[in-house]
């Protein structure tokens, strides 16, 4: 009998922990993104993948920033205040699963300075154009 109740203690322990985690999530505020370039060039050198947000920036918690697991790389306000995350191009273009010639999600997620959860999703093409030779 000792062993069911630890079980069933156990059972309402995850129970709980998942409904708190459901509860997150639905607190969780989206945001409209613009992901850039819009049209991610696998075959090309380029530095950074840019985020604009319609987020303050002194309400972001900046080291809770990912762009699809990407952990953020630096950031810095736009002209009207709003947040800008920037991603190292590398390792968007090795993100599993992307579709070379399709359209493809990425979603930011973050957390505010008041532990309030967001996130917000753009599209971009992803395409693989090696650069001519000269």
């Amino acid at each position: 009998m000792m062993l069911s109740s630890r079980l069933s203690r156990a059972s309402l322990l995850v129970a709980g922990l998942m409904l708190c985690a459901s509860a997150w999530q639905a607190q969780a505020f989206e945001t409209v993104i613009q992901v850039s370039p819009s049209a991610l060039n696998i075959g090309s050198a380029g530095n950074v993948v840019t985020v604009h947000t319609e987020v303050p920036y002194g309400d972001v918690e900046v080291h809770s920033v990912y762009l699809n697991g990407v952990l953020i790389a630096s950031s810095k306000a736009d002209d009207r205040g709003n947040f800008v995350a920037k991603f190292d191009i590398d390792a968007i273009k090795t993100l599993n699963g992307l579709i070379i010639g399709g359209d493809n999600k990425l979603t930011l997620t973050g957390l505010t300075t008041y532990g309030e959860a967001f996130s917000g999703t753009d599209w971009v093409r992803v395409i693989n154009i090696l650069p001519r030779s000269r």
